[in-house]
């Protein structure tokens, strides 16, 4: 059997930038054992896997997909970059002829559409709720050690815990955090986190213009650091979409890779996350 496997960076226009996600358009569905041998071969914080919905659709003509998203230990529920990378498989080596794409997942429908350069993604907002500090006091030490920190909500829909850098510590406070996978997944056992998001505040009168920066640690589920992560940005949306009084944001995420993110909070409880696909792979795994 040869499976055709992609791998682009999303969130970016350039190679080795931005998030890898591998991305496996099949006819058939496969068992969810072989998903997840594969994703663990391919070893990226995910692998897409599509498959036809309508027996009657093909690559090209076909409007909905199935789209599941693996981590090299677990099937996940929400996943923005190999989302943006699985459109552009559909739109650029399928030549599907649609302008928008809808995606049938564990999150519900996610849309995708083209633009002049790069995709947009019709996502749902998961707005946060403020916490106490002293409830996650290990996860924060272990996430930012002696770091002031402002504040810190909690996503349970998407149990991504966001902690808040105080707004005096300069970017590099960020930059630089190097965070141990291993303490910081035994700072919780409890099942309430699945990732931490740390923020701060962005620099929009500096070109570019980022109006915030944020990293991702996602070792519950297998992802020591994830290098763009647009489900993070359905929570960091909502929150700072609410902090800056604004529904258009640029935010950036810092990790060594970097990425960048275009969001637009709507009045119907989505969000528009919009970012560019460069491919640096395209082959078989033969099995």
């Amino acid at each position: 059997m040869e499976i055709p496997v992609f791998t682009l960076d999303a969130f970016t226009n350039l190679p080795f930038r931005g998030n890898p996600a591998a991305v496996c358009p099949l006819l058939h569905e496969l068992s969810d054992d072989l998903y997840q041998k594969i994703a663990a071969e391919m070893n990226l914080s995910e692998t897409a896997f599509i498959t036809l919905i309508n027996p009657a659709d093909t690559f090209t003509s076909g409007t909905r997909f199935r789209l599941r998203w693996f981590t090299p230990t677990m099937e996940i529920n929400l996943c923005g970059h190999a989302t943006l990378a699985s459109a552009a498989v559909l739109f650029q080596y399928k030549n599907n002829v649609n302008p928008t794409l809808v995606f049938e997942t564990r999150s519900g429908d996610l849309g995708v559409s083209k633009r002049k350069e790069g995709y947009i993604m019709d996502f749902p907002l998961n707005p946060p709720t403020k916490e106490d500090h002293s409830d996650f006091k290990d996860t924060i030490k272990a996430a930012v050690g002696n770091h002031p920190v402002q504040e810190v909500f909690m996503s349970r829909d998407t149990k991504k815990l966001m902690i808040r850098l105080s707004d005096s510590c300069e970017r590099s406070a960020l930059t630089s955090l190097k965070v141990d996978p291993v303490a910081l997944q035994s700072s919780d056992s409890s099942g309430r986190v699945g990732g931490v998001i740390v923020t701060m505040k962005g620099s929009p009168d500096c070109k570019p213009g980022f109006d915030f920066y944020s990293r991702c640690f996602a070792p519950w589920a297998g992802i020591p650091e994830d290098p763009v992560t647009g489900s993070a940005h359905t929570v960091l949306g909502s929150y700072w979409s609410d902090v800056l009084g604004k529904k258009k944001m640029l935010a950036y995420q810092c990790s060594s890779r970097g990425g960048e993110l275009e969001l637009e909070v709507r009045d119907d409880g989505r969000i528009n996350i919009a970012g560019d696909v460069a491919t640096v792979l395209q082959g078989f795994i033969r099995l």
